[in-house]
């Protein structure tokens, strides 16, 4: 379309104008380009007052030999009489007397009417005596455009084999005017420069010259210019300054030529090429702007354009150059229309193309379509609306699903592009990375993941960029998903996992990034590791000594006795079934299937003490207990509690000396989170160092000093203990000192009914009172 453009407004252009619309507008700058008139152009007007005076047309030649006379008299400059005088005067001593006063002038100028065809132009000279007496001779042909406007003039122009300079050419040069350059070229056209209207030079009427009755030196050094200004000799021709007077006089015109030559002030044609740069730069600019701007804006720059242009052709115009800007209106006025035609076309060209592709695509979600009228004639851009319409509502369903399904992961994920930047995100990494209220979007990856560092212990600080540059070179490695492991500043152990997405061109468009929590499953496995390592030593050592008994009994030369083989064998099956009853045990609490009941905790301490009595009567230890008024309701799983007071308390018998006591503390606190139930055991025992008081909630580890007694065990008890107060939604702590015993401290909450008996105790306690 713009190669179209370009090419049609180059071959307007070229044509250096465009009839009646090039020529308006050139009329209508001629009028804004009027001038002041010269003062050494004087014209003397053949008008009606004149022929009154002096009678009908024609005069005898007497009277304009008079006028010579008179002219020269009064010093004029140079004397153009635009009387045609072809034919010989009847009477005879007219032409005499006319010859001598244009001889005795020496400065006068007769008229030569251009005729015949433009192959074989012909001259209408004056008769012989008047031309030999004649200073210059100069053609009064005149140039008429197609509208009939005369606007330009030939300076030089030919006939009957002789050049012949133009009528005002040769009243400046009679005038010998100065060294202003006229130009020299046969047949050269020139655009005229008017000066004004008509009327516009100075004027006298002939008769009043002819009497005299003008001041002698108001013609001195002036140009004259006599010819007809009345309306009725037909000798005046429409120009473009003619304004509503319609014509101008043949003379006035003369007298505007002579006075461009004396001002050297002429307009000429541009050239075609000049013409045609003129017309096309303003197209180019405005086809670059309906490239680059919105269609409103575009139209605005055209009408600037247009206004422009019209601005620069009569600016040139000032300066003497006419360019005709037509073309370039013309190209400017239908360029956007044509354009946007185009531009529609391909659009809903294109539109069709991807609609019909989008429909043939697998729907991810139902469609409801709304129902249209069947005898409906539509329009085919309205049926691309509405096909864009749907095609819209379904980009936002899809967005629409893939943010309710990203946002109901229950992992962290985030969606970035190529160069990491998070694009989407659900609301599990909101959580994670403790985003709050503020978006992810737009934050880079790389800096979202600098909190992770590398599980191995080689990295113990964490290094920016670790996770984000192993995740990278993982993905392009397997270009499928990837995974590395990490751990965050909370101790965590996680999975960051990527996949690349791609686009419709299967071109890598960004990343899926997910970062999974797996310390259970990191828990797990640590669990059945040291399960196994519990199996492969613990379990497997009491079983490795009988067959290594059973087999001594059976091949030494000195086998033990009896009794002491069957107590060996007793205590190491008792080792294996309590190793196996404590990992029972621990496991059932590590379970989900709690058999929760509402009991009186006081009935459970008292359970643990008299199962723990007998063990503390034959280690001479004194078993108390401490239990305040009122009933202490808690739900639990009474049978794992009731086992966890008894390992507590065991553990005080076997870790305290003889003669101390252990005593169980049971009380109600009030705290923020309610009603609180209390429990501690404490004894005089050994005390635990500060060394290892880590390591007491934590399987398969002991805690013994040379000084005190070994204990069967395996490091189990209080992992149990603290796995079943943990899944009452209790806690256990304690406080020990080495050489001054230990304190457990079990909370656990209170059930509503015991809130409710407290309460009941309360106001009966207040009635009583």
């Amino acid at each position: 379309m713009g190669a179209f453009l370009i090419a049609l407004t180059a071959a307007l252009a070229s044509q250096n104008g465009l009839g009646r619309l090039d020529q308006t507008l050139y009329d209508h700058f001629s009028t804004q380009l009027s001038r002041p008139a010269r003062d050494d152009i004087v014209i003397v007007g053949i008008d009606d007052y004149s022929l009154a005076e002096l009678g009908r047309w024609p005069w005898a030649r007497e009277k304009h030999a008079d006028l010579v006379r008179q002219l020269s008299k009064a010093g004029a400059r140079a004397i153009g009489l635009d009387i045609i005088l072809s034919e010989p005067d009847p009477a005879g001593a007219g032409d005499t007397a006319l010859a001598g006063a244009l001889k005795s002038s020496g400065r006068a100028v007769l008229p030569v009417v251009i005729g015949g065809t433009l192959t074989e132009p012909q001259a209408d000279v004056p008769i012989a005596p008047l031309a030999a007496a004649a200073g210059r001779l100069g053609h009064i042909s005149l140039n008429h455009d197609s509208d009939g406007v005369v606007r330009h003039v030939t300076l030089r122009r030919s006939g009957s084999g002789q050049v012949w300079p133009q009528f005002a050419l040769a009243v400046f040069e009679a005038g010998a005017a100065g060294d202003a350059a006229t130009p020299s070229t046969g047949r050269e056209r020139l655009y005229i420069a008017f000066a004004g209207n008509a009327g516009h030079f100075r004027s006298v009427p002939y008769v009043a010259a002819l009497r005299g009755e003008v001041p002698a030196d108001f013609f001195a050094g002036k140009h004259v210019l006599v010819g007809a200004t009345a309306p009725g000799m037909t000798d005046s021709y429409p120009t473009p300054v003619s304004g509503g007077s319609g014509s101008m006089p043949g003379v006035e015109i003369h007298a505007n030529i002579l006075a461009g030559l004396l001002e050297d002030k002429f307009m000429s044609a541009a050239a075609p090429w000049q013409n045609i740069l003129f017309c096309v730069v303003p197209l180019l600019i405005a086809l670059f702007c309906y490239l680059l701007f919105r269609p409103r804006n575009a139209v605005i720059v055209s009408g600037l354009l247009f206004i422009i242009t019209l601005a620069a052709s009569y600016e040139v115009m000032k300066h003497g150059l006419w360019l005709p800007p037509s073309a370039a209106l013309i190209a400017l006025i239908i360029s956007y229309p044509l354009w946007s035609w185009r531009r529609l076309e391909a659009a809903i060209s294109y539109l069709g193309q991807e609609f019909s592709r989008l429909e043939n695509e697998p729907h991810l979600l139902p469609e409801v379509l709304p129902k249209r009228a069947q005898d409906r004639i539509e329009d085919i851009l309205e049926h691309r609306i509405r096909d864009m319409k749907r095609a819209a509502r379904r980009v936002r369903d899809l967005r629409r699903f893939v943010s309710d399904s990203l946002d109901n992961l229950p992992d962290a994920t985030l969606v970035t592009d190529d160069s990491g930047r998070v694009l989407l995100t659900n609301h599990a990494a909101q959580l994670y990375f403790n985003a709050g209220n503020e978006s992810l979007t737009n934050r880079q990856m790389p800096h979202l993941l600098a909190r992770l560092k590398s599980p191995s212990p080689l990295a113990a600080e964490p290094v920016n960029d670790f996770v984000w540059t192993d995740l990278l070179d993982a993905a392009k490695a397997q270009a499928l998903v990837a995974g590395v492991g990490a751990s965050d500043d909370q101790g965590r152990d996680l999975l960051v996992k990527s996949a690349p997405v791609r686009s419709a061109a299967n071109q890598h468009a960004g990343w899926i990034i997910s970062v999974i929590d797996i310390s259970t499953i990191r828990a797990a496995e640590r669990s059945r590791d040291e399960t196994l390592r519990f199996l492969s030593h613990d379990m497997r050592a009491p079983q490795a000594s009988i067959l290594a008994l059973l087999e001594l009994q059976h091949t030494s030369d000195a086998p033990l006795p009896e009794r002491e083989l069957f107590s060996r064998i007793e205590k190491a099956a008792r080792r294996t079934l309590g190793l196996a009853d404590n990992f029972v045990q621990l496991a059932r609490a590590e379970s989900h299937e709690y058999r929760v009941e509402e009991v009186d905790f006081h009935d459970v301490v008292l359970d643990a003490i008299d199962e723990m009595w007998s063990l503390s009567k034959n280690k001479r230890i004194a078993l108390q207990s401490d239990i305040g008024d009122g009933e202490f309701m808690v739900r639990v799983d009474r049978a794992l509690i009731t086992r966890a007071l008894v390992n507590l308390i065991s553990n005080a018998i076997n870790y305290s000396p003889e003669n101390t006591s252990v005593v169980c503390h049971l009380e109600r606190e009030e705290t923020e989170h309610g009603t609180q139930i209390v429990c501690r055991v404490s004894d005089q025992g050994y005390g635990i160092a500060e060394a290892d008081q880590t390591k007491l909630f934590q399987r398969f580890e002991r805690v013994s000093h040379a000084d005190q007694p070994r204990h069967e065990g395996v490091g189990l008890g209080l992992v149990f203990v603290k796995t079943v107060v943990e899944k009452h939604r209790g806690h256990i702590h304690f406080i020990s000192a080495e050489g001054k015993g230990t304190t457990f401290i079990i909370t656990l909450p209170a059930s509503a009914a015991d809130d409710e008996a407290t309460e009941n105790s309360e106001n009966s306690g207040n009635f009583s009172g």
